[in-house]
Order: structure tokens, then C-alpha cells, then sequence
């Protein structure tokens, strides 16, 4: 913490728990990093509020909301929750109001889980912006409600098992998460 400098301090004590994440990574260059591990509580938080989020553009079919979504997803793949209003609220207002409870999972699914969100929603945006088709949008963002709900309320995350698959099939290296690796010999003992 002394290692903070030229950071307002309001900034500094919003942003503190999400830093804290990133123990021995400096400062300046923990906005951008995803956390790893991952707080599942919080994952699983965020992704309701982006059903939500998603339900309310089905329905609405407001441009704006899918913006702020698509940017939502953005955010998130590129700093975790540092820069997301979803995730900032999940993290540093709802999660301590219940005691900060603690799931730790491996972090680089579902940072690919946020890029198949933002894969998604960039579809949409591209529909309905530029193919002027608020139809095509909404298959698109059901598929993306779909997803968000089934991490939310089964605790099942789509682009977590995608993940698993690619690295099976060895397209996407070990390295990149030697924790997400499943022994099967293990896991039937």
C-alpha cells in the first residue's frame, strides 16, 4: 500500500479490495490484470446481474443497454472488475455485505467466459447497428441471457467447460492454467 502514489484517496479505498487480489503486483499495473483465483460468489453474482441486464435488452430492445452490456463484458476481459460497473459492485459493495464470502476458482476460464460474453454481444452490436436487425440481436442476446443464468443460478459456467475442451484438445497450453487441468484417474479415486 505505501507503493501507492499520485492515486486520490477515494480511488485508492474503493479500489483497495480489488488490488489486494493482485498481492505483489504494482499499483499501476493491477487495473489491467485479471484476478486469478476468481471468487466464484462473485462470478456467479455478476452473471445474474447480466441476466438480468440481457432479459431487460429482450424485452426493451433498448441500443443503449447493449452497449453498456457489451462494454460490461469489455471491461471484465480486460481488468476483471477493476473497470466494471458490475463487477466493482459485486466485488467491493454486495460480497462485503455478506460477510465476504470466499469461493476461490481458477481465473482464466472465466476470463474466457467473458470473452465468449463479449464475442456475443459484439455479434449484436453488429446486428443491430449495422445489419439493422433488432430480431437477429435478441437471438443473439437470448443465447448470452441463456449462458449468464445458468452460471448464475446452476453454478454452471458455458464458457468454463468450452475452456476445459480447448485445453484438452490442447489448444489453449497447460501453462496458461495448470489449475484447470482434471485429473481423471484422480477425480474417480
Amino acid at each position: 500500500e505505501v507503493l501507492v502514489k499520485n492515486i486520490e484517496p477515494y480511488t485508492y479505498h474503493l479500489l483497495a479490495p480489488i488490488w489486494r487480489t493482485n498481492a505483489g503486483v504494482p499499483p499501476k499495473n493491477r487495473v489491467f490484470r485479471f484476478p486469478n483465483p476468481v471468487n466464484e460468489y462473485a462470478s456467479r453474482l455478476v452473471a445474474g446481474m447480466v441476466s438480468v441486464l440481457t432479459l431487460v435488452f429482450l424485452i426493451t430492445g433498448s441500443p443503449w443497454l447493449l452497449i453498456a452490456i457489451w462494454y460490461g463484458f469489455l471491461a471484465r476481459v480486460a481488468a476483471g472488475p477493476t473497470l466494471s460497473p458490475l463487477g466493482l459492485l459485486a466485488v467491493t459493495v454486495i460480497i462485503p455485505l455478506f460477510r465476504s464470502p470466499q469461493k476461490p476458482v481458477p481465473g482464466p476460464p472465466k476470463r474466457f467466459a467473458q470473452a465468449v460474453g463479449l464475442v456475443f454481444s459484439s455479434l449484436a452490436i453488429i446486428a443491430l447497428f449495422g445489419a439493422g436487425s433488432l430480431v437477429v440481436s435478441r437471438y443473439i442476446m437470448s443465447v448470452l441471457t441463456l449462458f449468464a443464468a445458468m452460471e448464475a443460478f446452476l453454478g454452471f459456467c458455458v464458457g468454463c467447460l468450452v475452456f476445459s475442451h480447448l485445453m484438452r484438445w490442447r489448444i489453449i497450453p497447460k501453462s496458461v492454467c495448470e489449475a484447470c487441468i482434471v485429473n481423471p484417474t484422480k477425480d474417480i479415486q
